[in-house]
């Protein structure tokens, strides 16, 4: 099929120049199929992309997640005393990198492309936990868990890439898949570590972690191919103005002006546009807000589980890594309900109210912020008053469910991450006891209940006063 092979030359903005009509070729995908089209691509080829992302997703959340059980352990050896506030840090700071890393690697796959961005963010992946596999101490440590986070382009790429070859109505199927990876990562990562730390050492939790790495390099360099139609589209334009001799031939996403943006400014305007669309959007400051706040509570639990089994407890560290499978299971249950119910009651208050609202996906987060202040209270309080293990587990697996309901439907929103709020905790603990420093921690959670119930009821209207947010 030599003409399916061809590009789409259409005629197209006709302009004058001196008195003389200038007519320019428009290079675009062919319109009954193109093999360069990510949305033509076969099905088997499209779910091989999907799994490939959730194969990195799942590697990412294990490297991150899998030194959790033992951060107190490796502080001790590398420093030769224990530091509670250097174990935490050890965990957050890579979400400080995972943080600042779209600021880069978001704009940067604009210009480049998905591929070598991914490929080229990979590569550091890698390098970084080698980096922390062979540290020597542990401010050496911290900042390889840095650059490991910053270095993780698949949240943010993985849900472009499934945009650029999926259609919005098929794409429900791949983000699901997408985000079940990490919690099998994050289930997975802690309950074989501790074993692993007992009876190699923790080091070899990284050397594990950069070996799934390289594997996951591997295949994205051999098997992806470049999903971004903006770059697919002009470097086809840019090979055929060589071939045919042609400088009229360009598509719709070149440059016309004379004077073209350098990379160096393309990079600046690109990194300004997120900043500059949640500052512009009061209902999108509201949504960050809430989401960075949940998502810490994850991070807090990360932090003080261990401590608190091993303390109170008694539980060893392959114990403790398997105690995380408590959170896996919960989440993975909340992520099932999710997919089973937001999109037919979407649908069903669509058809109540005249048409559907983006606000009609958040009934479960309204939910789970009403139900979140008392998890994050029983989940201090059930230690502390000395509760059965079965009870705090049963509060653990909870907390990941309720956790779902607010991060599902918030999922097409800008968010937040916390990496220092943990700190904060053990001299809050320390100060009032346990349980009670985790009932003040749920009655902050308390101010959270109605910026959900206020985006679904003002939410239509905040969204009219940003430009970027606003619907005709």
């Amino acid at each position: 099929m030599e003409e399916t092979m061809s590009p789409l030359l259409a005629c197209a903005d006709e302009r004058q120049y001196g008195g003389v009509d200038q007519v320019k070729s428009l290079v675009d995908f062919h319109p009954n199929g193109d093999p360069d089209n990510p949305m033509d691509w076969s099905k088997t080829y499209k779910m091989g992309i999907v799994t490939l992302l959730s194969f990195m997703a799942f590697t990412v959340t294990f490297s991150c997640i899998g030194i959790v059980p033992v951060a107190d352990q490796i502080i001790f050896d590398l420093e030769g005393k224990e530091s509670k506030s250097a174990s935490i840090l050890l965990v957050t700071i890579w979400e400080l990198g995972e943080a600042a890393g779209p600021l880069l690697i978001a704009p940067l796959s604009e210009i480049y492309g998905r591929y070598v961005v991914f490929n080229v963010a990979n590569v550091i992946f890698i390098l970084g936990v080698a980096l922390s596999a062979l540290s020597q101490s542990t401010h050496f440590l911290i900042f390889a868990r840095f650059l490991t986070g910053l270095a993780v382009a698949g949240n943010v790429l993985g849900p472009a890439i499934i945009g650029d070859i999926f259609p919005s109505e098929q794409r429900s199927s791949g983000m699901s898949l997408i985000m079940l990876a990490p919690l099998l990562g994050g289930a997975i990562g802690p309950a074989i570590s501790g074993a692993i730390a007992a009876s190699l050492g923790w080091r070899k939790i990284l050397w594990i972690s950069a070996v799934l790495a390289i594997v996951c390099e591997i295949l994205f360099f051999t098997l992806l191919q470049e999903t971004y139609k903006v770059s697919i589209l002009q470097r086809r334009a840019a090979r055929l103005r060589k071939e045919m001799n042609d400088e009229t031939l360009k598509c719709e996403f070149d440059e016309e002006e004379e004077g073209a943006k350098s990379a160096c400014s393309a990079l600046g305007t690109t990194i300004k546009r997120p900043l500059s669309v949640v500052w512009d959007s009061f209902v999108l400051k509201i949504v960050a807000l809430h989401g960075g706040l949940v998502f810490t509570s994850y991070y807090i639990l990360a932090t003080t589980l261990p401590g608190i089994l091993k303390d109170i407890y008694g539980f060893s560290p392959p114990m403790i890594g398997l105690s995380f499978l408590a959170f896996s299971a919960g989440a993975s249950v909340g992520i099932v309900a999710c997919n089973l119910f937001i999109d037919r009651i979407y649908i069903k208050l669509g058809k109540s109210n005249q048409g559907p609202l983006p606000e009609f996906r958040l009934p479960f987060m309204i939910g789970g912020s009403i139900i979140f202040p008392a998890i994050i209270a029983l989940y201090g309080w059930a230690p502390y008053a000395h509760w059965p293990i079965y009870a705090l587990l049963l509060v653990i697996a909870s907390l990941g469910f309720v956790m779902m309901l607010l991060w599902v439907p918030l999922a097409s929103y800008v968010m937040s991450r916390g990496t220092l709020l943990p700190l904060a905790i053990p001299p809050l603990t320390k100060a009032v006891g346990l349980g009670y420093g985790f009932l003040l921690l749920a009655a902050g959670c308390v101010m959270l209940i109605p910026l959900p119930i206020a985006i679904m009821r003002y939410g239509p209207r905040w969204r009219q006063l940003s430009q970027y947010t606003r619907t005709d």
